[in-house]
């Protein structure tokens, strides 16, 4: 079997849909294709990019032609400059990225949460619910405390289910609100995250520079991922699967 063929196929048993990092973890399961490139990956990024039988949804993220009608019927839609801010965009893309980080998370061995009224939200063809590992949000300090944090988009927590990290997907909401639910978890011992388009940069630069986030911004306990470099991180943790031992 040819290499692009062992993509395409990898890409119908995944439902016509699929993360480069799924590619890269899933393809070289196909007994029947040889892969003697020294870069497989490289290969694998190639051949999404070159084939006519698949389309790029957005970075990181590939879809097959002929299944295009039907994962546009469960929310899945091409990103173009023209629908980006679209209600359609807006909510594939809040449920997409907090599937990534649920999943990097997990990959990490830490424990992951988001909050319940998104458990059913879909990331490609798995609920949220399913990646997440943790169903109730630990009782890791007062309770209007946790209360308050209960409502952040991702939340990674160590073992001793104390939160690791604190993620916002902000696509187009006021990333104003996100500062102000970090501001009053400063005093955790956690990153803290706001995930976004890299247009947004700029706006969450000067924000952080308002006088109610003094603590937050000179102290840099809050740090700004742009999505592609989210998507990115995500590749390349999948890819450190394949070893057996990373130094």
């Amino acid at each position: 079997m040819k290499q692009n063929q062992a993509v395409i196929e990898t890409l119908e048993k995944l439902g016509g849909v699929a993360t480069l990092g799924q590619l890269n973890q899933e393809v070289f399961k196909i007994s029947d294709c040889t892969w003697k490139t020294k870069t497989p990956f490289a290969s694998i990024r190639r051949i999404v990019q070159l084939d006519k039988n698949i389309y790029k949804i957005k970075p990181g993220l590939y879809g097959l032609i002929k299944y295009k009608t039907e994962n546009e019927s469960k929310g899945i839609f091409q990103e173009t400059d023209k629908n980006k801010n679209s209600k359609e965009i807006i909510d594939f893309n809040h449920s997409y990225f907090q599937g990534l980080l649920l999943t990097i998370g997990n990959l990490k061995g830490l424990k992951t949460f988001i909050p319940n009224q998104d458990k059913n939200k879909l990331f490609l063809n798995e609920k949220l619910v399913d990646i997440r590992t943790l169903n109730e949000i630990p009782k890791f300090s007062y309770s209007k405390l946790v209360q308050r944090s209960s409502t952040i988009d991702v939340i990674w927590f160590n073992e001793r289910e104390m939160p690791h990290s604190f993620f916002e997907v902000e696509h187009s909401t006021d990333i104003q609100n996100s500062l102000l639910k970090f501001n009053d978890l400063q005093d955790f011992h956690s990153r803290m995250i706001i995930v976004a388009d890299k247009m947004r940069k700029e706006e969450y630069l000067r924000k952080t520079k308002y006088s109610s986030f003094n603590h937050l911004s000179k102290e840099n306990r809050v740090s700004f991922m742009d999505y592609e470099a989210l998507s990115r991180q995500y590749e390349t943790i999948i890819e450190q699967q394949q070893y057996e031992f990373l130094l």
